[in-house]
């Protein structure tokens, strides 16, 4: 199933990286930034989250939340984010093993993990804006502002 531009988010609650609840729909009012990736520790996604961290983040008005997920556990998300300075809330949907990545039309059954996509979802919990990418092909952050600008 696939989500467009203009569905309602598929509501979720997944663990940080601090083993703390992460509910999609308490976080009405403020506009999402929802990014799936492939698996921690890895180049691709390394590049793309320090993107995140470095230029996202500090450009994001007070409204904007970042969420990132992958099929790795609580441990190694709070490992990752330890070590490379991720403040922001990194979500496992280890398990029902991406059942979340499943809801949004991003899982891959072969390789059990994410496809690269991203949803940005308005303060009423609809998306805006999505960009699909395949597993080696990273994303351009810049877009993301470009969009939440516009929001």
């Amino acid at each position: 199933m696939s989500i467009e531009v203009g569905d309602r988010a598929p509501d979720f609650e997944l663990q940080d990286q601090h083993g703390a609840p992460v509910r999609l729909s308490d976080l009405r009012g403020r506009k999402v930034v929802l990014v799936f990736y492939p698996l921690a520790f890895t180049s691709v996604c390394h590049g793309e989250l320090s993107a995140i961290r470095d230029e996202l983040v500090p450009a994001a008005e007070g409204d904007v939340e970042v969420l990132t997920v992958s099929v790795d556990s609580v441990f190694a998300h709070r490992a990752w984010a330890d070590r490379e300075g991720y403040t922001f809330s990194m979500l496992s949907d280890f398990w029902p093993h991406g059942e979340v990545a499943r809801a949004y039309g991003v899982f891959d059954e072969e390789k059990g993990i994410a496809l690269r996509g991203t949803f940005i979802i308005d303060g009423e919990g609809v998306i805006r804006w999505k960009i699909v990418n395949a597993i080696g092909s990273a994303r351009d952050v810049t877009e993301y502002q470009k969009v939440l600008t516009h929001l």
